[in-house]
C-alpha cells in the first residue's frame, strides 16, 4: 500500500483523535515508575545504588524496541504488530504490578519498555492515512496525545499510588493496554507495506539510511539536545522542588507537573508550520524557546512564590519547544518517502532518547555536585549548541537560494 494521493479522502478527525490517545496512553507506561522509585524499590528489596534500574531498564527497552520492532513497520502489516505489541505490553505491566522480587520487575521494565514502540508504529500510520498537505498537521495532533501521555504519567502514577498503592498503577495500566488492543483491532484499517528486504537486509539498512540521510541526521541532532535539556529540567526540578528552596509535597509536585502539560498546544502549530513551508524558521523558533525556558528559570524573584510561578511558566516553554521541534522533525523525514518512514522513525526516536538520557544523567550529577544554577546553565547550554548547529543549516539554505538561478521575466 503507497501513499495516499492528492486526491484520496484525508484520514478522519475520529482517527486523529483516537491515534492521539492511544499514542498517549502507550508511550506513559514509560514513565510511571519515574516518581515510584522509591517505594517499588522498597518493596522489591532492591539496594538504593541499583534503584535508578527501575526507570533505566524501561528506557533500555525501549531503546531496543524502537532498533529492531519500529522497522517492522516497513516488512509487516501494521495493525497486527500494534496490537500484538499492546498485548505484549498489557502481560509485561501485569508482571510488573505482581512483582515480589527485584528481578522479577525490573525483566517486567525491560519488557514494558520493549512493548511499549507501538506507539511508535502508530505515528507513521497516521503520517500514511493522512494526504500530503495536511501531514504536519495530523502527525502534530498525534504527537500532542503522545506528549500529554509523557506529561501526565507521572502525576498520575504518583497520585494514584498516594491513595492506592504502586501495584494499582501498573495493574490499571495493564487493563488499558489489553482494552486498548481490542479497541484498535476494530477501529485500525490494515496497512500492508510493499517489503523490499526481508528482516536482516532491513536491520542492516538503516546504518545505510543513518548515512546517507543528513535530514534524519540534522533533525535527530536537534531533538536529542532538546530532549536532552528537557529530560535534565525534569530530572532535576522536582529534587528542586521538594528542597527547602520550594517545600513542595509530593502531591505539590504533580501539580506543577501538570502545569507543564500546557506545552503540548505547540504541537500541531508546528505542523501547520511546517506544512506550509516554514520548518528552517519554526526550528530556530522552538530552540529558542528551549533557551528561554531555562533563561526564565534562572530568574529567581524575591518571593518563593513568584519564583515558583515563573519556574511553572519556564516549564510549559520548555515542554512547547520539545512539542514543536519533534513535530518538525516527523514531518520532515516523513516525507522522506512511505516505505523507509518506519525505519525512519525508529533511527530518529533511539537517537533523541539516547539525548534524553544523558541530559538526565547529566542533570543528576550536576546538581548533585554544583547545585540547582548550574544544572540550569547546563539545560541552557544544549539548546544554544543546537540553535549554532541551525546557522550551518541557515546558511547553507541561504548559499543554495543565491546560486539558484534567477526565474525568467515574463514578456
Amino acid at each position: 500500500m503507497h501513499d495516499p494521493s492528492p486526491n484520496h479522502e484525508d484520514i478522519a478527525p475520529g482517527m486523529v483523535l483516537l491515534l492521539a490517545l492511544a499514542c498517549g496512553l502507550i508511550v506513559a507506561n514509560l514513565y510511571y515508575a519515574q516518581t515510584l522509585v522509591g517505594p517499588i524499590s522498597s518493596a522489591t528489596g532492591l539496594s538504593p545504588g541499583a534503584a535508578g534500574l527501575v526507570v533505566t531498564l524501561t528506557q533500555v527497552g525501549y531503546t531496543l524496541g524502537l532498533l529492531f520492532v519500529v522497522p517492522l513497520g516497513d516488512l509487516v502489516e501494521n495493525r497486527r504488530l500494534v496490537v500484538g505489541g499492546l498485548a505484549f505490553t498489557s502481560v509485561a505491566l501485569l508482571a510488573a504490578a505482581l512483582s515480589t522480587s527485584a528481578w522479577a520487575f525490573l525483566a517486567a521494565a525491560l519488557a514494558i519498555g520493549l512493548g511499549s514502540v507501538a506507539a511508535q508504529v502508530l505515528v507513521p500510520f497516521a503520517a500514511h492515512l493522512s494526504i500530503e498537505r495536511t501531514r504536519g498537521r495530523t502527525v502534530g495532533k498525534v504527537v500532542s496525545g503522545l506528549l500529554l501521555g509523557i506529561m501526565l504519567a507521572r502525576p498520575a502514577a504518583s497520585l494514584v499510588a498516594d491513595h492506592s498503592s504502586w501495584h494499582a498503577v501498573f495493574g490499571g495500566a495493564a487493563v488499558l493496554m489489553a482494552l486498548l488492543a481490542l479497541v484498535l483491532r476494530r477501529r485500525l484499517p490494515q496497512r500492508m507495506p510493499s517489503p523490499q528486504l526481508a528482516y536482516g537486509p532491513l536491520m542492516a539498512s538503516l546504518w545505510t539510511l543513518l548515512r546517507s540521510t543528513p535530514v534524519l541526521r540534522r533533525r535527530a541532532a536537534y531533538h536529542a539536545a532538546l530532549f536532552g535539556a528537557f529530560s535534565l529540567f525534569w530530572t532535576v526540578a522536582p529534587l528542586a522542588l521538594s528542597s527547602p528552596r520550594f517545600g513542595l509535597s509530593q502531591t505539590g509536585i504533580a501539580i506543577f507537573a501538570l502545569v507543564g502539560m500546557a506545552g503540548a498546544v505547540a504541537s500541531p502549530v508546528a505542523g501547520h508550520l511546517a506544512d506550509r513551508g516554514h520548518t528552517l524558521v519554526a526550528t530556530a523558533i522552538a530552540l529558542l524557546l528551549g533557551i528561554a525556558g531555562f533563561a526564565l528559570a534562572l530568574l529567581a524573584p524575591p518571593s518563593r512564590l513568584a519564583d515558583l510561578g515563573l519556574l511553572a511558566f519556564a516549564s510549559i516553554v520548555l515542554d512547547m519547544a520539545v512539542a514543536a521541534n519533534l513535530v518538525l522533525g516527523q514531518r520532515a523525514i516523513f516525507s522522506l518517502g512511505a516505505e523507509v518512514r518506519s525505519r525512519l522513525n525508529g533511527l530518529y526516536f533511539a537517537l533523541f532518547f539516547a539525548g534524553g538520557a544523558f541530559g538526565s544523567a547529566l542533570g543528576g550529577w550536576v546538581y548533585a555536585t554544583y547545585g540547582w544554577q548550574a544544572a540550569l546553565l547546563t539545560g541552557l547550554a544544549l539548546p544554544a549548541l543546537a540553535l549554532a548547529y541551525w546557522v550551518t543549516e541557515y546558511v547553507a539554505v541561504m548559499r543554495a537560494a543565491r546560486r539558484a538561478p534567477a526565474p525568467a521575466q515574463a514578456r
